[in-house]
Protein backbone atom coordinates (compact mmCIF):
# COMPACT_ATOMS: atom_id res chain seq x y z
CA UNK A 1 0.00 0.00 0.00
CA UNK A 2 1.32 3.41 -0.88
CA UNK A 3 2.09 5.83 1.94
CA UNK A 4 0.99 9.22 0.70
CA UNK A 5 0.25 12.67 2.05
CA UNK A 6 -1.15 15.16 -0.39
CA UNK A 7 -2.35 18.75 -0.24
CA UNK A 8 -4.99 20.12 -2.60
CA UNK A 9 -5.82 23.80 -2.68
CA UNK A 10 -9.55 24.37 -2.33
CA UNK A 11 -9.67 28.12 -1.93
CA UNK A 12 -7.47 30.94 -0.80
CA UNK A 13 -8.54 30.34 2.79
CA UNK A 14 -8.94 26.59 3.01
CA UNK A 15 -6.62 23.63 2.49
CA UNK A 16 -7.74 20.01 2.21
CA UNK A 17 -5.51 17.11 3.23
CA UNK A 18 -5.78 13.55 1.94
CA UNK A 19 -3.71 11.25 4.16
CA UNK A 20 -2.99 7.58 3.73
CA UNK A 21 -0.57 5.16 5.37
CA UNK A 22 -0.60 1.69 6.86
CA UNK A 23 -1.32 3.18 10.27
CA UNK A 24 -4.10 5.40 8.98
CA UNK A 25 -5.69 3.06 6.44
CA UNK A 26 -8.93 3.04 8.39
CA UNK A 27 -9.05 6.79 8.98
CA UNK A 28 -11.29 9.19 7.14
CA UNK A 29 -10.82 12.60 5.56
CA UNK A 30 -13.54 15.17 5.98
CA UNK A 31 -14.40 17.19 2.91
CA UNK A 32 -16.53 20.27 3.35
CA UNK A 33 -17.36 23.12 1.04
CA UNK A 34 -15.98 26.34 2.56
CA UNK A 35 -18.16 28.45 0.31
CA UNK A 36 -21.55 27.22 1.55
CA UNK A 37 -23.36 27.66 4.84
CA UNK A 38 -23.37 24.03 5.90
CA UNK A 39 -20.88 23.05 8.58
CA UNK A 40 -21.70 19.35 8.32
CA UNK A 41 -19.03 17.55 6.30
CA UNK A 42 -19.39 14.37 4.28
CA UNK A 43 -17.19 11.55 5.58
CA UNK A 44 -15.40 9.77 2.76
CA UNK A 45 -12.85 7.02 3.09
CA UNK A 46 -9.74 8.27 1.28
CA UNK A 47 -7.69 5.11 1.21
CA UNK A 48 -5.22 4.76 -1.67
CA UNK A 49 -5.82 8.35 -2.70
CA UNK A 50 -3.41 11.04 -3.77
CA UNK A 51 -4.04 14.47 -5.13
CA UNK A 52 -1.82 17.40 -5.92
CA UNK A 53 -2.71 21.06 -5.89
CA UNK A 54 -3.75 22.25 -9.32
CA UNK A 55 -1.06 24.89 -8.87
CA UNK A 56 2.11 22.94 -9.65
CA UNK A 57 5.43 23.47 -7.95
CA UNK A 58 7.97 24.12 -10.67
CA UNK A 59 11.42 22.61 -10.47
CA UNK A 60 14.29 24.88 -11.48
CA UNK A 61 16.90 22.96 -13.43
CA UNK A 62 19.86 23.58 -15.69
CA UNK A 63 19.06 24.34 -19.31
CA UNK A 64 17.73 21.43 -21.34
CA UNK A 65 20.21 19.61 -23.55
CA UNK A 66 19.52 18.54 -27.14
CA UNK A 67 19.08 14.79 -27.47
CA UNK A 68 22.39 13.93 -29.11
CA UNK A 69 22.71 10.40 -27.72
CA UNK A 70 19.26 8.76 -27.80
CA UNK A 71 20.76 5.30 -27.25
CA UNK A 72 22.07 6.36 -23.85
CA UNK A 73 18.65 7.66 -22.78
CA UNK A 74 16.90 4.51 -24.02
CA UNK A 75 19.33 2.28 -22.11
CA UNK A 76 18.92 4.29 -18.89
CA UNK A 77 15.19 3.66 -18.41
CA UNK A 78 12.72 0.77 -18.49
CA UNK A 79 9.53 2.67 -19.33
CA UNK A 80 8.55 5.51 -21.65
CA UNK A 81 5.40 7.48 -20.91
CA UNK A 82 4.17 9.37 -23.97
CA UNK A 83 1.72 12.22 -24.15
CA UNK A 84 -0.51 11.79 -27.20
CA UNK A 85 -1.65 15.14 -28.66
CA UNK A 86 1.38 16.83 -30.21
CA UNK A 87 3.62 13.81 -29.63
CA UNK A 88 1.92 10.82 -31.28
CA UNK A 89 -0.64 12.70 -33.36
CA UNK A 90 -2.09 16.11 -34.12
CA UNK A 91 -5.85 15.97 -34.40
CA UNK A 92 -6.45 12.82 -36.44
CA UNK A 93 -3.11 12.92 -38.24
CA UNK A 94 -0.22 10.71 -37.15
CA UNK A 95 3.12 12.50 -36.69
CA UNK A 96 5.85 11.23 -39.03
CA UNK A 97 8.02 8.39 -37.77
CA UNK A 98 5.86 7.40 -34.82
CA UNK A 99 5.15 3.75 -35.80
CA UNK A 100 8.82 3.01 -36.45
CA UNK A 101 9.87 4.68 -33.19
CA UNK A 102 7.41 2.69 -31.08
CA UNK A 103 8.49 -0.52 -32.80
CA UNK A 104 12.13 0.28 -32.05
CA UNK A 105 11.46 0.86 -28.36
CA UNK A 106 9.40 -2.34 -28.06
CA UNK A 107 12.20 -4.29 -29.78
CA UNK A 108 14.52 -3.02 -27.07
CA UNK A 109 12.17 -4.37 -24.40
CA UNK A 110 10.82 -1.05 -23.19
CA UNK A 111 7.39 -0.70 -21.61
CA UNK A 112 5.29 1.96 -23.37
CA UNK A 113 2.48 3.88 -21.69
CA UNK A 114 0.32 6.58 -23.26
CA UNK A 115 -1.10 9.33 -21.06
CA UNK A 116 -3.40 12.06 -22.35
CA UNK A 117 -5.19 14.96 -20.67
CA UNK A 118 -7.89 14.81 -23.34
CA UNK A 119 -11.01 13.51 -21.58
CA UNK A 120 -13.34 13.30 -24.59
CA UNK A 121 -12.68 9.57 -25.05
CA UNK A 122 -12.52 6.57 -22.76
CA UNK A 123 -9.58 4.17 -22.76
CA UNK A 124 -11.49 1.84 -25.06
CA UNK A 125 -12.28 4.68 -27.47
CA UNK A 126 -8.63 5.75 -27.50
CA UNK A 127 -7.69 2.17 -28.26
CA UNK A 128 -9.81 2.40 -31.40
CA UNK A 129 -8.13 5.68 -32.36
CA UNK A 130 -4.68 4.08 -32.07
CA UNK A 131 -5.93 1.20 -34.20
CA UNK A 132 -7.37 3.56 -36.82
CA UNK A 133 -3.98 5.28 -37.06
CA UNK A 134 -2.30 1.91 -37.61
CA UNK A 135 -0.73 1.63 -34.14
CA UNK A 136 -0.89 -1.55 -32.07
CA UNK A 137 -1.52 -0.35 -28.53
CA UNK A 138 -3.16 -2.34 -25.74
CA UNK A 139 -6.00 -0.69 -23.83
CA UNK A 140 -4.10 -1.36 -20.59
CA UNK A 141 -1.31 0.88 -21.88
CA UNK A 142 -3.62 3.90 -22.26
CA UNK A 143 -4.43 6.35 -19.46
CA UNK A 144 -6.73 9.27 -20.27
CA UNK A 145 -7.81 11.95 -17.81
CA UNK A 146 -11.38 10.65 -18.18
CA UNK A 147 -10.17 7.38 -16.64
CA UNK A 148 -8.18 9.30 -14.00
CA UNK A 149 -11.33 11.10 -12.82
CA UNK A 150 -13.17 7.81 -12.30
CA UNK A 151 -10.10 6.15 -10.74
CA UNK A 152 -9.69 9.02 -8.30
CA UNK A 153 -13.32 8.87 -7.18
CA UNK A 154 -12.97 5.12 -6.64
CA UNK A 155 -9.75 5.66 -4.67
CA UNK A 156 -11.56 7.86 -2.13
CA UNK A 157 -14.54 5.50 -1.86
CA UNK A 158 -16.95 7.99 -3.39
CA UNK A 159 -20.31 7.19 -1.76
CA UNK A 160 -22.58 4.85 -3.73
CA UNK A 161 -25.59 7.07 -3.05
CA UNK A 162 -23.89 10.16 -4.46
CA UNK A 163 -23.84 11.31 -8.09
CA UNK A 164 -21.38 13.11 -10.33
CA UNK A 165 -22.43 16.06 -12.48
CA UNK A 166 -20.35 16.00 -15.68
CA UNK A 167 -19.32 19.03 -17.68
CA UNK A 168 -17.61 17.16 -20.47
CA UNK A 169 -18.03 14.57 -23.16
CA UNK A 170 -18.67 10.87 -23.62
CA UNK A 171 -15.28 9.66 -22.41
CA UNK A 172 -15.96 10.74 -18.83
CA UNK A 173 -19.43 9.18 -18.83
CA UNK A 174 -18.14 5.83 -20.08
CA UNK A 175 -15.36 5.68 -17.46
CA UNK A 176 -17.75 6.61 -14.63
CA UNK A 177 -20.16 3.92 -15.82
CA UNK A 178 -17.40 1.30 -15.85
CA UNK A 179 -16.48 2.38 -12.31
CA UNK A 180 -20.08 1.94 -11.15
CA UNK A 181 -20.52 5.63 -10.32
CA UNK A 182 -23.85 7.40 -10.88
CA UNK A 183 -23.73 10.49 -13.09
CA UNK A 184 -25.83 13.08 -14.87
CA UNK A 185 -25.12 15.88 -17.32
CA UNK A 186 -22.60 15.49 -20.11
CA UNK A 187 -23.48 15.89 -23.80
CA UNK A 188 -27.23 15.60 -23.21
CA UNK A 189 -27.15 18.95 -21.40
CA UNK A 190 -25.59 20.56 -24.45
CA UNK A 191 -28.94 21.58 -25.92
CA UNK A 192 -30.44 22.90 -22.71
CA UNK A 193 -31.16 26.59 -22.56
CA UNK A 194 -32.12 28.85 -19.69
CA UNK A 195 -35.21 31.01 -20.12
CA UNK A 196 -34.54 33.97 -17.86
CA UNK A 197 -37.97 35.16 -16.80
CA UNK A 198 -39.12 36.84 -13.58
CA UNK A 199 -39.01 34.48 -10.60
CA UNK A 200 -37.14 31.70 -12.44
CA UNK A 201 -34.76 29.67 -10.28
CA UNK A 202 -32.78 26.61 -11.38
CA UNK A 203 -32.75 23.67 -8.98
CA UNK A 204 -29.91 21.16 -8.80
CA UNK A 205 -29.88 17.52 -7.66
CA UNK A 206 -28.98 17.57 -3.96
CA UNK A 207 -27.34 14.12 -4.29
CA UNK A 208 -24.53 15.44 -6.51
CA UNK A 209 -21.33 14.92 -4.50
CA UNK A 210 -18.83 15.86 -7.20
CA UNK A 211 -18.65 17.95 -10.36
CA UNK A 212 -16.16 16.72 -12.97
CA UNK A 213 -15.16 19.26 -15.61
CA UNK A 214 -13.33 18.31 -18.79
CA UNK A 215 -13.05 19.50 -22.36
CA UNK A 216 -16.57 20.11 -23.67
CA UNK A 217 -17.51 21.18 -27.20
CA UNK A 218 -21.12 21.51 -26.03
CA UNK A 219 -20.35 23.89 -23.16
CA UNK A 220 -23.16 26.32 -22.35
CA UNK A 221 -24.62 28.59 -19.68
CA UNK A 222 -26.93 25.86 -18.35
CA UNK A 223 -23.89 23.72 -17.48
CA UNK A 224 -22.08 26.62 -15.84
CA UNK A 225 -25.04 27.44 -13.63
CA UNK A 226 -25.85 23.82 -12.73
CA UNK A 227 -22.22 23.04 -11.85
CA UNK A 228 -21.98 26.26 -9.85
CA UNK A 229 -25.06 25.44 -7.80
CA UNK A 230 -23.79 21.94 -7.02
CA UNK A 231 -20.36 23.13 -5.91
CA UNK A 232 -21.58 26.11 -3.91
CA UNK A 233 -24.74 24.67 -2.34
CA UNK A 234 -24.33 20.88 -2.00
CA UNK A 235 -22.43 20.17 1.24
CA UNK A 236 -19.01 18.61 0.56
CA UNK A 237 -19.36 18.67 -3.22
CA UNK A 238 -15.99 18.18 -4.91
CA UNK A 239 -14.84 20.24 -7.88
CA UNK A 240 -12.65 17.97 -10.05
CA UNK A 241 -10.91 19.00 -13.27
CA UNK A 242 -9.55 16.48 -15.74
CA UNK A 243 -6.97 19.10 -16.76
CA UNK A 244 -6.38 22.83 -17.09
CA UNK A 245 -4.76 22.81 -20.54
CA UNK A 246 -5.05 26.22 -22.19
CA UNK A 247 -5.09 24.83 -25.73
CA UNK A 248 -5.54 21.51 -27.49
CA UNK A 249 -5.09 20.03 -30.99
CA UNK A 250 -8.54 19.34 -32.41
CA UNK A 251 -7.07 19.57 -35.89
CA UNK A 252 -3.51 19.72 -37.21
CA UNK A 253 -4.15 23.19 -38.69
CA UNK A 254 -4.21 25.29 -35.50
CA UNK A 255 -4.50 25.28 -31.72
CA UNK A 256 -7.97 25.36 -30.14
CA UNK A 257 -9.15 26.48 -26.71
CA UNK A 258 -8.57 23.62 -24.27
CA UNK A 259 -10.27 22.16 -21.22
CA UNK A 260 -8.81 24.89 -19.05
CA UNK A 261 -11.28 27.36 -20.54
CA UNK A 262 -14.24 25.30 -19.26
CA UNK A 263 -12.60 24.81 -15.86
CA UNK A 264 -11.87 28.54 -15.70
CA UNK A 265 -15.53 29.42 -16.15
CA UNK A 266 -16.59 27.24 -13.20
CA UNK A 267 -13.70 28.50 -11.10
CA UNK A 268 -14.77 32.05 -11.84
CA UNK A 269 -18.34 31.51 -10.66
CA UNK A 270 -17.53 29.38 -7.60
CA UNK A 271 -14.25 30.97 -6.47
CA UNK A 272 -13.05 27.42 -5.83
CA UNK A 273 -9.81 25.85 -7.03
CA UNK A 274 -10.37 22.42 -8.61
CA UNK A 275 -8.69 19.15 -7.77
CA UNK A 276 -6.79 18.26 -10.96
CA UNK A 277 -6.50 14.55 -11.74
CA UNK A 278 -4.71 14.85 -15.08
CA UNK A 279 -1.19 16.10 -15.71
CA UNK A 280 0.70 17.66 -13.96
CA UNK A 281 -1.00 16.18 -10.87
CA UNK A 282 0.99 13.16 -9.70
CA UNK A 283 -2.15 11.06 -9.18
CA UNK A 284 -1.74 9.32 -12.55
CA UNK A 285 2.02 8.86 -12.05
CA UNK A 286 1.46 7.20 -8.68
CA UNK A 287 -1.31 5.05 -10.16
CA UNK A 288 0.92 3.90 -13.04
CA UNK A 289 3.93 3.24 -10.83
CA UNK A 290 1.80 1.15 -8.48
CA UNK A 291 -0.05 -0.72 -11.24
CA UNK A 292 3.05 -1.68 -13.23
CA UNK A 293 5.43 -1.81 -10.23
CA UNK A 294 7.72 0.72 -11.91
CA UNK A 295 10.48 2.64 -10.19
CA UNK A 296 9.93 6.27 -11.13
CA UNK A 297 13.66 6.80 -11.69
CA UNK A 298 13.35 4.20 -14.46
CA UNK A 299 10.73 6.23 -16.35
CA UNK A 300 11.18 8.82 -19.10
CA UNK A 301 8.24 11.18 -19.62
CA UNK A 302 7.96 12.40 -23.22
CA UNK A 303 5.68 15.34 -24.00
CA UNK A 304 5.23 18.59 -25.88
CA UNK A 305 4.06 20.82 -23.01
CA UNK A 306 6.30 22.31 -20.35
CA UNK A 307 3.56 23.13 -17.84
CA UNK A 308 1.87 19.73 -17.91
CA UNK A 309 4.03 16.96 -19.42
CA UNK A 310 7.45 18.07 -18.21
CA UNK A 311 6.28 19.22 -14.77
CA UNK A 312 4.35 15.92 -14.50
CA UNK A 313 7.57 13.99 -15.10
CA UNK A 314 9.68 16.18 -12.84
CA UNK A 315 7.18 16.03 -9.97
CA UNK A 316 7.23 12.24 -10.32
CA UNK A 317 11.04 12.03 -10.20
CA UNK A 318 11.35 10.83 -13.82
CA UNK A 319 13.68 11.73 -16.66
CA UNK A 320 12.01 14.15 -19.10
CA UNK A 321 12.17 14.67 -22.86
CA UNK A 322 10.43 17.60 -24.55
CA UNK A 323 9.51 17.20 -28.22
CA UNK A 324 8.98 20.28 -30.38
CA UNK A 325 6.27 18.66 -32.53
CA UNK A 326 3.40 20.14 -30.53
CA UNK A 327 2.70 23.21 -28.40
CA UNK A 328 6.22 24.22 -27.30
CA UNK A 329 8.72 25.77 -29.71
CA UNK A 330 12.48 26.01 -29.21
CA UNK A 331 12.19 29.77 -28.60
CA UNK A 332 9.60 29.14 -25.85
CA UNK A 333 11.87 26.55 -24.23
CA UNK A 334 14.89 28.87 -24.31
CA UNK A 335 12.98 31.97 -23.22
CA UNK A 336 14.81 33.49 -20.21
CA UNK A 337 11.46 33.73 -18.40
CA UNK A 338 10.86 29.97 -18.71
CA UNK A 339 11.93 28.21 -15.52
CA UNK A 340 10.78 24.71 -16.53
CA UNK A 341 13.62 22.83 -18.19
CA UNK A 342 13.42 19.17 -19.24
CA UNK A 343 16.48 16.96 -19.21
CA UNK A 344 16.49 16.77 -23.01
CA UNK A 345 14.65 18.09 -26.05
CA UNK A 346 14.22 16.77 -29.60
CA UNK A 347 12.28 17.75 -32.69
CA UNK A 348 9.99 14.72 -32.47
CA UNK A 349 10.09 11.20 -31.07
CA UNK A 350 11.39 9.81 -34.36
CA UNK A 351 14.75 11.36 -33.43
CA UNK A 352 15.22 8.07 -31.56
CA UNK A 353 15.54 6.40 -34.97
CA UNK A 354 18.96 7.95 -35.44
CA UNK A 355 20.42 5.06 -33.43
CA UNK A 356 19.10 2.66 -36.07
CA UNK A 357 20.68 4.70 -38.84
CA UNK A 358 23.98 4.81 -36.94
CA UNK A 359 23.97 1.03 -36.63
CA UNK A 360 23.67 0.54 -40.40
Amino acid sequence: MLSIRVTATISSSSTLFFTNSKKLSNKFSYISNPSNNSSKPIKWNCKNSRMESSKSSFVTKASAQPLTNPAELIDSVETFIFDCDGVIWKGDKLIDGVPETLDLLREKGKRLVFVTNNSTKSRKQYGKKFETLGLSVNEEEIFASSFAAAAYLKSIDFPKDKKVYVVGEDGILKELELAGIQYLGGPEDGDKKIELKPGYMMEQDKDVGAVVVGFDRYFNYHKIQYATLCIRENPGCLFIATNRDAVTHLTDAQEWAGGGSMVGAILGSTKREPLVVGKPSTFMMDYLADKFKIQKSQICMVGDRLDTDIVFGQNGGCKTLLVLSGVTSLSMLQDPNNSTQPDFYANKISDFLSIKAAAV
